[in-house]
């Protein structure tokens, strides 16, 4: 079986400076709808060649992956900390990209004082939408007419269509959601607005951001898009996945792909726990391609992007965004969920930031026109 190894693909050298001038994916969707990335912003501290490159080349959109999240800004309560927020929100002004924030309400990654009470108060309703209210007013003003748009609500309904029972419900009912989306849009009348969630392909999941988007829209608030976060698999049912990019649709705003990957690794067994690591013959399973990705599974992630990509370009009409979650491969979440250090390859760029075939391919779906013709393969002649 031929492997593309890693050793294979670090050659970006000489071939950088005309490559960072040839089109690159925001040229080829440009009519069609923004194609971004999360952002880390280490990458741009330590200015990451490699992921950059691959980002003002290709992007024409940036979302925060971490640094806009409330535990990071807001690790004490009045303890504000904008440095990397600042940082990233300079950097895409500096590229003339839509800018999105990620995000204003999460039951993850948010501080433990956010649901606790003060100084011997116990907690109420009324100081958690005290608190939410302070923390939207404080970071969407500061960025007011900055930031284009905001992931203001994240994972708030479960698989089966109820609500999350999450600190935010549990204390304040249903009504956060709806409180949320009124304070974004307080702080930035202009801002976009937008409900995020992961599995929306799942029929329940998506009767009920449905009903939640009508009822939001039927109580006056501003929201623009439901975010489809499509952290898919080979399995994932794509004819249940369009069904939901055509229900949001139909509610009259937008559809956003907001973290887009696709994991090539097999789904770790139940109940294994700490044995990954003591089981060697599992863990080859589990993690197979850790010396590099064998043509055949890159060939078939290849053909599945194409078949997203396709679905995304029939309802270029209502999409606003493409967003895949990350850079590079090497940088990915996925390396570490649901099993920590292993090697995976789920989005557009190898680690040394070579794009992958099937970002050509996408980019012709989308404007046959775009790149040059390719050159037909040279015949050898036979031996006599």
């Amino acid at each position: 079986m031929k492997r593309l190894f890693l050793a294979s693909i670090i050659a970006l050298s000489s071939a950088g400076a005309f490559a960072q001038n040839a089109p690159g994916m925001k040229d080829a969707f440009k009519d069609k709808f923004y194609i971004g990335g999360a952002l880390n912003t280490w990458m741009i501290d330590q200015r990451i060649h490699s992921a950059l490159n691959s980002v003002e080349k290709h992007f024409n959109s940036i979302v925060a992956e971490n640094c806009m999240k409330c535990e990071e800004l807001q690790p004490v309560e009045g303890q504000f900390n904008f440095k990397w927020a600042d940082q990233f929100v300079d950097y895409g002004e500096a590229n003339n990209m839509f800018i999105i924030g990620h995000c204003l309400v999460w039951h993850s990654q948010c501080p433990a004082w956010m649901f606790q009470g003060k100084y011997r108060v116990p907690m109420t309703k009324e100081l958690l939408i005290k608190r939410m209210r302070d923390h939207i007013y404080t970071v969407v003003g500061r960025y007011r007419g900055r930031v284009k748009g905001w992931d203001v609500v994240n994972e708030a309904i479960e698989d089966d269509g109820s609500f999350r029972k999450s600190p935010y419900y549990n204390i304040i009912g249903e009504e956060f959601i709806e409180l949320a989306f009124k304070f974004a849009h307080e702080a930035d009348p202009d801002a976009e607005l937008y409900y995020n969630d992961y599995s929306t392909d799942k029929p329940a999941k998506r009767e009920a951001i449905v009903r939640l988007v009508k009822n939001l829209k039927a109580k006056g608030c501003r929201i623009d898009a439901v975010g489809m976060q499509s952290h898919v698999a080979f399995d994932t049912p794509l004819d249940e996945y369009e069904k939901s990019i055509e229900a949001f649709a139909a509610t009259g705003v937008k559809v956003q792909v907001t973290e887009l990957d696709l994991s090539v690794l097999p789904w770790p067994q139940q109940g294994m726990g700490a044995a990954i690591e003591q089981n060697f013959e599992y863990r080859q399973q589990i993690d197979p391609y850790r010396d590099g990705l064998p043509e055949d599974v890159a060939q078939k992630q290849a053909d599945f992007f194409c078949k997203l990509f396709e679905i995304y370009l029939r309802h270029a009409a209502d999409m606003k965004r493409v967003t895949f979650w990350g850079v590079l491969d090497s940088e990915s979440w996925k390396n570490n969920w649901p099993v920590e250090g292993r090697v995976d390859y789920p989005l557009a760029f190898y680690g040394n930031g070579k794009e992958k075939p099937f970002v050509e391919q996408i980019m012709r779906m989308a404007d046959p026109n775009i790149l040059p013709a390719k050159a037909p393969a040279k015949k050898t002649k036979k031996k006599k």
